[in-house]
């Protein structure tokens, strides 16, 4: 049990790697839209490029959603509306009518028989006015005709009428003007007016809800085919255009073909299609990791930082299409690309945004042009996006990147259409969106920074500030380590941009690399400014151990103060597993009878692992031997630089760090040509 234990440990960064390769693969396939996939590519304008395509079963014809949408725009302009006619109003008004009349028994100037004559002449008023109705306030967003018919309900009888025959305000009006006789009107004419206006109410309103009722039943009426096509029936010959008729028979084919493949019977082979495809891609690049980043694919964090991205880009697009296709080109898939390579380099983040995009080319429609699109958009973000920490140069890539999509989008649409005239500008708009939230980049590459413990270029310049409380801190103690960092940095930035490393990461690792010294800084010659040196009074061994140890301490300083890892790298191994040969020396000269073993005199290793690492090496040792030299000249320089690149390269320091002999040849002429500088003789002044 013990011994499986043990392996199970001694195994666990690969085991880890298993899981989280295992999770990632189920966590994709479930985001996928569940759905068969049709086994032809095609889209509206295109050419056929397949062989004939006979129907393989009989299928419906299937309405595009514009045609069912005019459909429905149609049975709502035409629809008929519906209103109610209120007999419990008529009633009441005719009472109201009826207790008016009867009050005016009081009235002395009226006599029984001028009552009555208004009581009649007022009822065949109303009987006009409530014949066929009084409508209420007209509301212009019924949108209808005076001649249009409506649907009258009276009681349990609905009826057709002319809209126009409904009585409006202005209507009664005209009534009660030809009714009461000429103006000016007498008493008794006044009289009745009053009584009339008061008592009359509308009594036909609109029947908004019933009305809706009758359009959503007839809407629901709507076939959704039109017509059929025939098992066996030609569909397309090769070579002819997606269009029309075609298309929506393509259209309905695919739909079917779908519809007919996801079945409860093919559901776990088509998972296994998916899981497949997606472990594939996966594996692709971790072995891409082991092969090409062994760095990155032993640390976990950094494979963890990876997996994550990719899954979050591929859910944040697979949301999308869920909610709304028509949105597809708003998620900023361009965000990967400059995360991946903001946190470690150009050609890892063109590799995981390109297995990315062809992960998400098998779900979204029109895959190629997607493809193509997010591929093309994405070499153009590696290529542009550089130097972060410069506000500007986000801004100007951004752009560039939107620009290429609106080019892309542009070109397809005029393949497809064969003119520009059929544009979708919604289109351009979506690509601007894309390009603002790509901004969002900033703000992700700060939360990972303090998530997966991460370095970027923006703290790379933060930590490259001189004023930070640790740099400031090594310039009190030990002024002369500090000068000496300044000039490495100098050196290693400069080389570094010659071959195109990462100048401000050799830069900041200069910076830091040996804010070991802090501890002892007067065992180190370049702080002694009295003469003394304390050497003197030590052992070799003694002082080989405090000269090694300024790693050791500058490792668990930095630690202490929470510097990323890639900087503590450069603290590791600028002297690799290089060895203190003067009190190597000094030590076999004391003891001319013994083997002196030198592995009491090396660094702790590891040797440099990257360019950068072995640039800062080679920076560090030229520098600080050239104040050895009495009388610098080029020969001398050029002489040293050689002898110490020379004897490193002999140690094997650089077997790791990917670096050619090409590049290490033009860092030797960079340094060279900085040290002649920081040397160069001026003329002497006279007194």
């Amino acid at each position: 049990m013990s011994q499986f234990v043990n392996k199970i440990y001694r195994n666990n960064t690969i085991i880890y790697k298993i899981i989280l390769f295992l999770l990632t693969t189920i966590s994709i396939v479930y985001l996928f839209p569940k759905g068969g996939q049709f086994k032809y590519d095609f889209s509206n304008g295109q050419l056929w490029k397949y062989d004939n395509l006979y129907a393989p079963f009989d299928f419906s014809i299937q309405k595009t959603n514009e045609e069912i949408a005019i459909e429905k725009k149609k049975i709502i302009s035409y629809s008929k509306k519906y209103f109610e006619y209120d007999s419990k109003t008529v009633l009441n008004v005719n009472q109201n009518f009826e207790k008016k009349i009867a009050s005016l028994s009081s009235n002395d100037s009226l006599s029984v028989q001028d009552i009555g004559i208004l009581k009649k002449t007022g009822e065949n008023i109303l009987e006009k006015i409530y014949e066929v109705g009084f409508l209420e306030v007209f509301n212009e967003d019924w949108n209808l005709e005076n001649d249009e018919l409506i649907a009258l309900k009276k009681e349990n009888e609905v009826s057709d009428v002319l809209f126009s025959n409904l009585l409006t305000s202005k209507d009664i009006l005209t009534i009660l003007n030809k009714n009461l006789g000429t103006k000016p009107y007498n008493f008794q004419q006044e009289l009745l007016l009053n009584i009339l206006v008061n008592v009359t109410k509308p009594n036909v309103f609109f029947d908004k809800e019933f009305t809706n009722k009758i359009i959503e039943n007839d809407t629901k009426q709507i076939s959704m085919t039109q017509g059929r096509v025939a098992s066996g029936e030609l569909i397309i010959q090769k070579g002819g255009i997606v269009e029309g008729k075609k298309l929506a028979i393509l259209n309905s084919l695919k739909t079917e073909s779908e519809s007919k493949v996801w079945t409860e019977s093919n559901y776990n082979w088509i998972i296994l299609g998916y899981t497949i495809l997606v472990s594939l891609a996966l594996l692709m690049l971790l072995l891409f990791l082991h092969k090409y980043r062994l760095d990155i694919f032993n640390n976990n964090n950094k494979v963890t930082f990876i997996f994550f991205n990719v899954f979050a880009i591929i859910f944040v697009q697979t949301l999308v299409i869920k909610y709304n296709s028509d949105y597809l080109y708003i998620v900023p898939l361009s965000i990967l690309p400059i995360i991946i390579k903001a946190f470690f380099d150009a050609r890892l983040g063109l590799f995981t945004h390109v297995l990315t995009v062809l992960l998400l080319g098998y779900i979204v429609p029109d895959s190629f042009e997607f493809i193509y699109l997010h591929i093309i958009a994405g070499i153009v973000t590696i290529l542009t996006v550089s130097e972060l920490y410069k506000r500007a140069n986000l801004f100007i890539s951004v752009a560039q990147i939107t620009f290429i999509y609106m080019l892309t989008y542009f070109a397809f649409s005029v393949i497809k259409e064969g003119n520009a005239s059929q544009l979708n500008w919604d289109y351009f708009i979506l690509f601007v969106a894309n390009g603002l939230l790509s901004f969002l980049s900033i703000i992700l590459i700060y939360l990972y920074e303090k998530v997966f413990g991460l370095v970027s270029d923006v703290t790379l310049l933060e930590l490259s500030n001189t004023n930070t409380k640790l740099l400031r801190e090594l310039n009190e103690k030990a002024p002369g380590t500090f000068q000496h960092s300044m000039q490495v940095a100098n050196l290693a930035e400069a080389a570094s941009n010659e071959i195109g490393a990462n100048s401000m990461l050799v830069r900041t690792g200069a910076l830091y690399h040996d804010i070991g010294k802090m501890y002892n800084p007067l065992y180190f010659i370049e702080n002694q400014t009295t003469g003394v040196n304390p050497h003197n009074d030590l052992s070799a061994k003694d002082s080989s151990k405090i000269i090694i140890n300024h790693v050791i301490k500058g490792v668990e300083l930095a630690k202490k103060h929470n510097l990323p890892d890639r900087i503590i790298d450069f603290i590791r191994t600028h002297h690799g597993t290089t060895s203190t040969f003067y009190f190597y020396k000094k030590e076999q000269d004391l003891n001319p009878d013994i083997k002196v073993d030198i592995k009491n005199f090396q660094y702790p290793g590891p040797i440099p692992f990257s360019k950068e690492t072995a640039i800062l090496m080679m920076c560090d040792s030229c520098e600080a031997a050239s104040k050895s030299l009495q009388n610098p000249t080029a020969q001398s320089i050029d002489n040293l630089v050689d002898k110490i690149i020379e004897k490193q390269m002999s140690d094997n320091q650089y077997l790791n760090s990917d670096i050619t002999f090409r590049e290490i040849k033009i860092i030797k002429k960079v340094i060279k040509k900085k040290l002649l500088n920081i040397y160069h003789l001026r003329v002497e002044y006279p007194e």
